[in-house]
């Protein structure tokens, strides 16, 4: 290797891609096609960046199985920059396992973070966890721990461990501070930014609040009944009773909950669960099949009582009812989530993170553009979808992964 790659390789790890595009912009051959690519994809021009590597690891001859596999994991870590969330998984494992096998264990461990940074940003925690459990962080030079403890961080923040977060993003902002890359800094400090961000809104008795992570893990330890609108989950405790494949049941827990103490027509009800004025007794009947439903579902938390007007609710032990709310009131909240990381996403991919059909992820994305609160950009395939700026709050809550039951 000349020194010129030498020396471009040397700046782009220390997160100057200027410097290393300085030393080889003008060259075409494989080794030099790598590194413009990863200086592009350090420039935010994704694009480029999967082009120059592409043709890079074409370059590269059939006994240049290393270079290659670099090249791979390049193009991966492209795409979950640019949220391509359709990346094949086992193409990268293969390659994984080829830096393994000639001994370049940093950029094996570098394979196996963007497959954990992919499974947390699409919801599969524990196999986000299992993944990490195969490297050990005090092995890899100060990028790599830092990388490791944001993940650990973001794992702890979706099962919403604050006090464990917060530590794991305190030794991921020493070990970036030690690498002396400022993107990696600054993507600490993102992080922590996170913690004390509104996160939800407390409603309860007619008052309503905003909360951070840290009062919603205190409240979900506290006696109170919880209906989490976030999550679609009612819970006392470690007792959780998910409402998420039943909209029907989780409105009408949510209306009860808004107006505990007090109780709620009959009408007011019918409205809210079914979007229909109460015109006729066949709403009425169908109300009545719902509550009972309701009814069933919580029985391990609460009662549902008639009343004379209506129904109640009526927690077990006499505690408190608590409505969690998203931080913003909107129906698409949950798309919403996963916009405001300020990148470019596509229908297709939203969908796999949100586990939804794309159809239903494009109707909620036109509901959000006429809103004016997202906008797209690009035609066909190639269309993206962003926030025009990123909102105050976190929308930790929001992201797609159910809490833990226990």
């Amino acid at each position: 290797m000349d020194a010129l790659i030498t020396a471009a390789a040397r700046a782009l790890a220390a997160g100057d891609p200027l410097g290393a595009l300085n030393r080889v912009a003008l060259r075409d051959d494989p080794p030099a096609l790598a590194l413009r690519g990863t200086a592009m994809a350090q420039l935010g021009d994704f694009g480029r960046a999967r082009a120059l590597l592409q043709r890079a690891r074409r370059s590269f001859g059939r006994k240049e199985a290393l270079a290659r596999a670099r090249c791979t994991i390049a193009e991966a870590e492209v795409a979950l920059a640019s949220r391509d969330l359709g990346w094949p998984a086992d193409v990268v494992d293969r390659a994984r396992q080829t830096l393994e096998q000639h001994g370049d264990r940093a950029n094996a461990a570098h394979a196996r973070y963007l497959e954990a940074r992919r499974q947390l940003l699409i919801g599969h925690i524990d196999d986000a966890e299992a993944t990490l459990a195969w490297l050990t962080p005090t092995d890899f030079p100060p990028p790599l721990v830092a990388v490791h403890e944001l993940l650990t961080a973001g794992i702890a923040l979706r099962r919403l461990q604050t006090g464990p977060a917060r530590a794991a993003l305190q030794r991921a902002r020493q070990a970036a501070g030690e690498s002396g890359i400022p993107a990696l800094a600054g993507e600490v400090d993102n992080a922590f930014q996170v913690l004390d961000a509104p996160a939800a809104r407390r409603v309860s008795m007619g008052s309503e609040y905003p909360m951070r992570l840290e009062d919603v893990e205190a409240l979900f330890a506290s006696d109170n009944l919880v209906v989490d609108a976030c999550r679609y989950l009612v819970r006392h405790r470690d007792q959780v009773v998910s409402l998420a494949g039943r909209p029907v049941l989780f409105t009408l827990a949510r209306t009860l909950a808004e107006a505990w103490p007090a109780e709620v027509s009959r009408d007011t009800l019918t409205h809210h669960a079914f979007r229909l004025k109460p015109t006729d007794e066949s709403l009425r009947v169908r109300l009545r099949v719902e509550m009972g439903r309701l009814r069933t579902a919580l029985q391990p938390l609460a009662d549902v009582s008639a009343t004379g007007d209506g129904y109640a609710l009526a927690p077990h032990s006499g505690q408190d009812v608590v409505l969690v709310a998203p931080p913003v009131d909107d129906r698409h909240a949950a798309v919403l989530a996963l916009l405001v990381d300020g990148e470019a996403w596509s229908s297709s991919s939203l969908a796999i993170a949100l586990g939804t059909s794309q159809r239903t992820v494009q109707r909620a994305l036109d509901a959000l553009a006429q809103a004016g609160k997202i906008q797209a950009f690009g035609r066909g395939r190639a269309r993206r979808w962003t926030t025009p700026s990123v909102p105050g709050f976190t929308t930790t809550l929001l992201l797609p992964s159910p809490l833990p039951v226990h």
